[in-house]
């Protein structure tokens, strides 16, 4: 087994430090989400943490660790006589984002339980995780079926396992924590609620940190028991505070005056439901805690909001995550001064020590690249009037970056056909979790048994195999698997005119904040999404494909429109794109979003060579529609005539609400040509 790096020797990251140490003291406080870019010791912080948590006890033999001094009478390996029990290191359980729904919450033999009435369960990940940690690293790329397992184990503190009326509960009650790279896509909001805290961490500018983050790792890898050994004293004395934090934590006092601090700076800061009022007042508790203290004191309600609400002030994936640090402390002096707690120099005053594990260390974070500290709905990335325009070298006639207008609810398109695609919310596929809508051999393990056809294959042959009782008489050769339809994620690559004759009618803002629009509905619909855009004399991919909707409105935002329209190009970029995505996710069905008036310019026979491009897209079966941005008394209706070239459909911009007179859900017609 490999030795962890040092939790004391992790250099600055005092937010996450202090983030995670909390919820040691504190599991209810509900787990930690660190937001980073890459390369920043997220992993390394939180694999450091399980060592200094205290061991737990167990009952002796059950592999659901049930606690002996109150074992779980549900639990599949009980009842528990008492006596026998043992003390274990907490355990720290990594979930893959791969993970099979079995992996994570057990599997159940279903032949043996329908023959033999015997519920033969092996555990999961849910059940290993009891009583320690659950970390989920990338946890924004978890599918949603595991999501869903995982929000309801958390609200639930247990574990449903049930198969056609066989049923296994056991407690699952773990703290979460999770890391992600924003830039890969952000969390559903259901799942991003369920975590207490949330932290941003990036790299120190400082050289002199940066020196040391090298030196104290390049010493860890030289000789990694060597290097543990010379921090062995100071992660005896944090796991040392830790339980004189966790004996402490009864007997703290959560005064009127802190409550009414914490009730307002949520009214104030507007966040949803009660989660966040609650999730605060544990936090501060924590925080008195861990200083040594018996009173909560403004101090530590502040820090709490500023680990507690930055999550929870989002509204789109476009808003900036963060709080602005001067209209909270305006709430707190509001509300100073009207309880016990909130006195200064009172007594248990605690811990003066400043250091990066005390209450005071950590604190407040500007957003990311100098941006806004609210999270005000407008502040998108690249949202700035003054953003420099991109030097593309794509011809004459740059203009600047027009600003988008205001998204809207966009119509549904989506891929005709079914896919088997990543579970999603877009296009019909077959997927684990939907309607039932047949039955089939399984093939490898199996996960979703449809019982009346399995009682169809094995009824035949009951006299034959020699029933002679009720129970039915099963082999594995009659099990079937059901078969189910849902909804999958599809890639949605837009592909956006940006020539001079988009800005030449001031369209430019009324396009982006379509394509904004449509971005968001690919947020909701766990989509990829790509960005492929055309002016000058060429075409550029803005964005490769990413489940980032925010990289994408970023760059979106930053387009500046000018000189001619290169077409052809644009769907030729298109088509690389798609061709090579296809290798990396072959089951991701593609959606082509083309926004532009339909013109073509530049070159020899620039009409000719786009209708060639659009029929090359037709012929793979792309899926296609066209966003007309056509616009004025007279029409060309050239947006119309590509669309059939593409084998697809076109919209208008006004057509592209999902509130306008064209009414329903439209889907978009793939070319279907005999080979």
């Amino acid at each position: 087994m490999s030795t962890p790096f040092p939790f004391t020797a992790v250099v600055g990251q005092d937010d996450l430090r202090l983030a995670l140490l909390l919820n040691a003291v504190s599991p209810a406080v509900g787990g930690v989400l660190v937001r980073g870019e890459k390369g920043t010791a997220k992993s390394t912080a939180v694999r450091a943490l399980s060592a200094l948590l205290p061991e737990v006890d167990v009952v002796s033999g059950c592999r659901f660790s049930c606690d002996p001094a109150a074992p779980d009478p549900a639990c599949p390996d009980g009842p528990h006589a008492p006596g026998a029990s043992a003390s274990r290191p907490a355990r720290m359980v990594e979930l893959p984002v791969g993970a099979s729904e079995d992996r994570l919450v057990g599997a159940l033999d279903i032949e043996r339980a329908l023959a033999e009435g015997v519920k033969a369960f092996e555990p999961g990940l849910l059940a290993d995780a009891h009583r320690g940690i659950l970390y989920v690293d990338e946890v924004n790329l978890l599918h949603d079926h595991l999501v869903d397992l995982l929000l309801d184990a958390a609200a639930m503190g247990a574990s449903y396992v049930e198969r056609e009326g066989v049923s296994v509960r056991h407690a699952a009650r773990f703290l979460l924590v999770g890391t992600m790279n924003p830039e890969e896509g952000e969390l559903r909001p259901q799942l991003l609620d369920r975590f207490g805290l949330t932290v941003e961490v990036a790299a120190s500018r400082e050289p002199d940190q940066r020196v040391e983050v090298v030196r104290r790792r390049l010493a860890y890898d030289d000789d990694p028991a060597a290097f543990t050994a010379r921090w062995a004293d100071e992660e005896a004395a944090v796991r040392q505070r830790i339980v004189a934090a966790r004996e402490l934590l009864p007997s703290v006092r959560l005064g009127d005056g802190a409550l009414r601090q914490i009730a307002a700076t949520c009214a104030a800061f507007e966040v949803d439901g009660m989660r966040a009022d609650i999730v605060m007042a544990r936090t501060a508790t924590a925080l008195a805690a861990w200083a040594g203290r018996t009173d909560v004191l403004a101090e530590d309600v502040r820090q709490a909001a500023l680990l507690a609400l930055p999550h929870r002030r989002r509204r789109n994936p476009f808003d900036a995550p963060g709080l602005d640090e001067d209209k909270l402390d305006e709430t707190l002096e509001e509300f100073s001064g009207e309880g016990e707690g909130e006195r200064e120099g009172g007594e248990g005053e605690g811990d003066d020590d400043p250091g990066p594990d005390g209450p005071g260390g950590g604190g407040g974070r500007p957003a990311p690249d100098g941006g806004p500290r609210d999270g005000d709905a407008s502040a998108r990335p690249g949202a700035a009037e003054d953003a420099e325009p991109q030097a593309s070298g794509a011809g004459s006639g740059e203009q600047a970056p027009a600003r988008a207008a205001e998204p809207f609810r966009a119509k549904v398109l989506s891929v005709p056909g079914i896919g088997e695609g990543t579970a999603g919310r877009r296009s019909r596929a077959r997927t684990e979790h939907g309607r039932t809508t047949g039955a089939r051999r399984p093939r490898g393990a199996l996960s979703k048994l449809h019982l009346a056809a399995t009682v169809l294959a094995a009824a035949p042959h009951q006299r034959a195999r020699g029933r002679s009782g009720p129970g039915l008489v099963v082999r594995r050769d009659d099990l079937r698997q059901a078969t189910r339809e849902g909804r999958e994620g599809n890639l949605v690559l837009f592909v956006v005119d940006a020539s001079g004759s988009m800005a030449a009618r001031q369209r430019m803002g009324a396009v982006k904040g379509a394509v904004l629009s449509l971005l968001l509905d690919a947020y909701q619909r766990r989509d990829k999404v790509g960005l492929v855009t055309f002016r000058g004399t060429d075409a550029q991919v803005a964005l490769p494909p990413t489940s980032s909707v925010d990289a994408a409105a970023a760059r979106l935002e930053k387009l500046p429109t000018g000189g001619r329209t290169p077409l052809a190009a644009g769907l030729l970029k298109a088509h690389e794109v798609l061709r090579v995505e296809r290798l990396r996710d072959p089951a991701r069905r593609a959606l082509v979003v083309v926004v532009t008036d339909g013109r073509a310019t530049g070159g020899p026979e620039p009409v000719a060579l786009a209708g060639r491009a659009a029929r090359l897209l037709a012929a793979e079966r792309v899926a296609s529609v066209v966003v007309d941005c056509e616009s004025g008394p007279v029409r060309l209706g050239l947006a119309g005539q590509l669309a059939g070239e593409l084998g697809g459909t076109a919209v208008t911009l006004d057509e592209l609400r999902a509130d306008s007179i064209a009414g329903l859900v439209r889907d978009v017609q793939g070319t279907r040509r005999a080979a």
